[in-house]
């Protein structure tokens, strides 16, 4: 991990001073590298970069939430839920199989009792599926009184799922209640589509790949 990043320094020819920690492989699988990299991101012998600058996103293991929190108290930590309840997430993301809606709320609450920091959700707005007027305001009332932010993200189409894109009239009305409802949000910006280099897609360019070998 620390590589990819001395790697991109070299790249670009400028130093790195945030990091975001995401992608198909879950950062809690790899936990004591994990934070072992920070360690070093944050050593003046390292890259010496504030871990306020740093951000993990997990698919929402609860139990290591609760050891990240206390390991790593100023690192901002970004959570994928896509769904306002277990039934709906359980159909997007199966580890809401083993880790249910209630467990992943006490680790978030902890997180921002420990840490005293705000924690993100992602949250991927599906056409017909989770960007509904009923979830949003589900959504609201399931984090409200958390010091949280609520990242949406019109999700990206790849070829083996037949998910849509969520229309900019239901991405706006989605956030709107949110507003209303006076939970901060904002809509991630588009980057990297055209190329499949989007989020949720890197995985299907690496598997086409692959399978030419």
């Amino acid at each position: 991990m620390l590589d990819q990043i001395y790697a991109n320094q070299r790249a670009i020819g400028e130093r790195v001073s945030h990091v975001v920690v995401m992608g198909t492989g879950e950062p809690f699988d790899n936990f004591e590298a994990l934070c072992r990299m920070i360690v070093m991101l944050g050593s003046l012998e390292g890259l010496h970069i504030s871990h306020r600058n740093i951000t993990v996103s997990t698919c929402g293991i609860a139990p290591v939430i609760y050891a990240f929190a206390d390991q790593n108290p100023q690192v901002t930590l970004a959570i994928s839920l896509h769904a306002p309840n277990d039934t709906l997430r359980e159909e997007l993301m199966p580890i809401a199989r083993q880790y249910p809606m209630e467990e992943l709320m006490d680790a978030a609450r902890y997180y921002v009792e420990h840490t005293r920091r705000r924690i993100t959700f992602e949250y991927s707005l599906i056409r017909g599926v989770n960007d509904r007027r009923e979830h949003a305001v589900e959504l609201a009332g399931l984090v409200k009184g958390l010091n949280c932010h609520i990242n949406l993200i019109p999700v990206n189409p790849i070829k083996e799922r037949s998910y849509e894109q969520s229309g900019l009239n239901h991405v706006t009305a989605f956030k709107n209640i949110l507003e209303r409802k006076h939970i901060p949000v904002t809509v991630r910006r588009e980057m990297g589509r055209d190329i499949s280099a989007a989020c949720g897609q890197l995985r299907k360019g690496y598997k086409e790949r692959s399978g030419n070998r």
